[in-house]
């Protein structure tokens, strides 16, 4: 029997934490039993049904990912490296797990290009499909979606507790988690290792925080 495995991405926009390549490895014969479990984009779907269906997922196929730290992205984005570095956590997935088929979400705007570019990454030999809205229109896709969802919201949830302060959900269009940069990041603030200093979000915070007053010092 094939198996074949579904990878997508979760938290390329975020601003703070970890960018997680999630990916779901199941039998060729199971993958229609996947939208009885619930599978579909994991952005159609509450945070309480992601969870249910998570845990669904882990009695009909394997679940994996791989989470790339913000100082990985910082790295390569002023370069325009982003894709390339998702295509190579997604070819890390493939080389691992050893599918017979491969479909992921393509984050190219050159959805065959990306695709060329995973499965030379990962070694050549194993058929890889890449698609826009894969997420969307494929089951096993948003299986996949589903897992790096979960697995990213856990991250951030465990860096709030572990920060004991609420920081949002990490993006920057969350009002909570800019007020959180300007307070942590803030002019003269050195960047944690958790925020992605390559954003410009983080350069229009910097520029936004106000500059020490005459009561900041003491006599």
């Amino acid at each position: 029997m094939e198996r074949y495995l579904g990878i997508d991405e979760a938290g390329r926009g975020s601003v703070l934490g970890p960018l997680v390549v999630g990916g779901f490895l199941v039998p060729a014969d199971r993958i229609d039993t996947l939208s009885d479990l619930g599978a579909t984009d994991s952005k159609a779907l509450s945070p309480a049904r992601r969870e249910k269906v998570y845990a669904a997922l882990a009695t009909v196929g394997r679940r994996c990912s791989v989470a790339l730290p913000p100082r990985a992205i910082d790295r390569v984005v002023p370069h325009g490296g982003l894709n390339g570095l998702e295509a190579e956590a997604f070819a890390r997935l493939v080389r691992e797990l050893a599918p017979d088929r491969v479909r992921v979400d393509a984050c190219d705007v050159n959805a065959d290009r990306f695709g060329r570019l995973v499965r030379r990454l990962a070694g050549g030999r194993i058929p890889v499909v890449a698609r826009h809205h894969a997420d969307r229109d494929d089951v096993l896709v948003g299986a996949a979606s589903i897992v790096a969802k979960v697995r990213r919201d856990r991250a951030i949830a465990a860096l709030g507790h572990r920060l004991r302060t609420e920081i949002g959900s990490g993006y920057p269009s969350d009002p909570r988690t800019i007020a959180f940069l300007r307070a942590r990041c803030g002019r003269g603030g050195r960047m944690p290792s958790f925020v992605r200093g390559s954003w410009a979000t983080m350069k229009r915070v910097k520029r936004a925080a106000p500059g020490p007053t005459l009561d900041t010092f003491e006599p």
